[in-house]
């Protein structure tokens, strides 16, 4: 947990969560907190087991994942390529395209080359950092002076840029066990979109569950396509899928979160709670799935 990224204190907040109940589970743990030297820290811990808690670059982007295949440390969440290319937002939306998974029109601009793309997209718009999470560096663009501090603003978080076609509709958060879904989160916050104040602060977002405000045959839709982005992005464990359902029911994919947050208060253990799992067993459960990519 904690690690180097920006999402560092979200991931000590996860970590300490997941800490406390595996101790109440009467498993021997330790709390590991990441920096670079890691790879020592590990070898001297003699651990079973990692239950990875890591947001966000290093944690998310297969880095941790390939130093516990060395160490032959089993571990949780996706393998170090289902783990590299879910948290890079452009081969997710290549890989959903491919899959014929439906995903907002998209644009890549990079840094070396910002000068000379230009946008082909009509505003609004949104702007994400390839490579983060907890909406860190995303802004939405409606107004065209809006439209270069944004594209500066999400460089310098990652080294490329996607702008996508802003789509209206219902945000929804899809907690896969494997490849079955849980009960459905409606997110609803009270801000102009789902921002890093809005996820962490109390109070600035309502959260329904089970959705009321999705028919069923929407909600049918959303767990249908989850499962063919756990499948298309080599998901494993209890990943989390983000989909955004439109006017005519469609969900749009937005991510898979291959290691969600892990609070009493986050989505996945709300929807856990739906399905009758509390915190504890959740957290066992997550834990009986670490495996190797590599036996």
């Amino acid at each position: 947990m904690g690690g180097l990224s920006p999402e560092r204190e979200v991931s000590l907040t996860t970590g300490n969560s997941v800490f406390e109940a595996i101790k109440r589970n009467g498993l021997d743990a330790i709390a590991i907190d990441v920096d670079h030297k890691i790879a020592v820290t590990l070898e001297k811990s003699g651990i079973d087991i990692a239950f990875i808690a890591l947001h966000g670059t290093y944690g998310e982007d297969g880095t941790i994942q390939g130093i516990l295949e060395y160490a032959k440390i089993p571990y949780t969440g996706s393998g170090v390529l289902g783990s590299s290319i879910a948290y890079d937002k452009v081969k997710s939306k290549e890989i959903f395209a491919i899959n014929a998974i439906p995903s907002a029109d998209y644009q890549v601009f990079t840094r070396n080359k910002r000068n000379q793309a230009k946008r082909t997209l009509d505003l609004p718009v949104v702007v994400k950092p390839s490579n983060q999470g907890s909406s860190i560096g995303i802004h939405i663009v409606k107004e065209e002076s809006e439209w270069l501090p944004a594209l500066e603003d999400a460089f310098t978080y990652s080294e490329e840029v996607v702008v996508e076609t802003f789509i209206e509709g219902r945000l929804v958060a899809i907690g896969m066990r494997g490849e079955k879904p849980m009960p459905l989160v409606h997110i609803k916050p009270k801000s102009e979109f789902y921002d890093y104040e809005a996820k962490y602060t109390q109070g600035k977002t309502d959260y329904v569950c089970p959705p009321v405000d999705l028919s069923a045959e929407e909600i049918s839709r959303c767990e249908t396509v989850a499962v063919q982005v756990f499948r298309a992005l080599n998901g494993r464990g209890v990943p989390r899928v983000d989909a955004i359902v439109d006017a005519k029911g469609t969900p749009f994919i937005l991510e898979m979160n291959t290691i969600p947050g892990m609070t009493p208060t986050s989505l996945l253990p709300m929807a856990a709670r739906q399905a009758g799992i509390d915190f504890d067993a959740l957290v066992m459960e997550i834990l009986n799935s670490a495996q190797l990519d590599y036996q």
